[in-house]
């Protein structure tokens, strides 16, 4: 007696279904606890750096008997402006003045950066001119000098022009920089040799082509730029403490603020802790509200 044995035939999937295929999900639950670490970890680093910002600003509301006992009485303290207040208004180091040198610097030397490094950018990429890679790493050769070796220069520069109690004397040897010059050749060096020509033969000359097509299309680098510039300008300290040392009316915020802790004798920490805070205000804003524009200009011309 013979078995028979009969196959079973599969059942076809319907028409329009999927068989969900199935999913390991092992490898999940490392990868989300690394970035739960990775977060942690980051906030941590995030609270040490900026440590130091928080002591400084809440500092400046405490009074200074709360604020030199140890610990510093943060949480319990009682904060109010007095010392924002008394910073603004005393006479020892007036700091209106101060941050008016300050603000004339920060924007003189944003403006001098702006127009030099966007003529001399431009004449790098568009102009037909001998030596001009030899001109360009001459440019960026002044980026690798020490701030600290042209500093006895340009105060013989200062003296010999007779304007050393002047505030021009603070912006006079930095209207002019190579990082500029560098930043915008690589935003201007996007704009193909056909659009130049294109616009030369529309009769359109070197300055309406820069002003009308090249600057509006460079606008988050032209942004970087001006950013960074005012930033420089405002926190400049070592040349104004140089060239200002015999006039007090050429103090900038951050010069005022080294003399208000020198006539405290250290008596005065909450105080001049307002005074640096009143320091940090434009530079957190541009920070802040400008990042976006830094990233862009400074990326500019780095990925085709």
């Amino acid at each position: 007696m013979t078995q028979t044995t009969t196959a079973v035939a599969p059942v076809p999937a319907k028409a329009g279904t999927r068989q969900a295929p199935r999913r390991d999900r092992s490898p999940e639950r490392p990868k989300a606890a690394i970035g739960v670490l990775t977060y942690v970890w980051l906030t941590l680093a995030a609270i040490v750096l900026l440590f130091p910002v928080l002591m400084t600003v809440v500092g400046g509301f405490l009074p200074e008997g709360q604020l030199v006992r140890q610990p510093p009485g943060l949480a319990s303290g009682t904060y109010s402006f007095d010392n924002y207040v008394a910073a603004w208004k005393q006479t020892v180091v007036p700091l209106l003045p101060a941050f008016t040198n300050s603000l004339f610097v920060g924007v003189l030397i944003m403006l001098g950066h702006l127009v030099t490094s966007c003529l001399a950018a431009y004449a790098i990429v568009f102009v037909r001119m001998p030596l001009r890679k030899p001109v360009f790493w001459l440019f960026m050769a002044t980026i690798m000098v020490p701030y600290e070796a042209i500093v006895v220069p340009n105060a013989l520069f200062v003296r010999s022009m007779g304007i050393e109690n002047s505030q021009w004397s603070l912006v006079l040897p930095f209207l002019a920089n190579g990082f500029g010059v560098f930043l915008m050749r690589q935003a201007f060096r996007q704009f193909p040799e056909e659009l130049r020509q294109a616009a030369l033969i529309d009769g359109a000359g070197h300055l309406r082509f820069l002003f009308t097509i090249v600057l509006p299309a460079t606008r988050p680098s032209l942004t970087a730029l001006a950013v960074w510039s005012f930033l420089q300008g405002w926190n400049m300290y070592f040349w104004p403490l140089i060239i200002s040392s015999s006039n007090n009316s050429m103090n900038t915020l951050q010069t005022a603020v080294f003399a208000l802790k020198a006539n405290g004798n250290g008596t005065q920490q909450a105080l001049v802790l307002a005074g640096v805070t009143i320091t940090l205000v434009p530079t957190l804003l541009l920070v802040i509200f400008g990042q976006r524009w830094l990233v862009r200009g400074f990326m500019a011309g780095a990925v085709k």
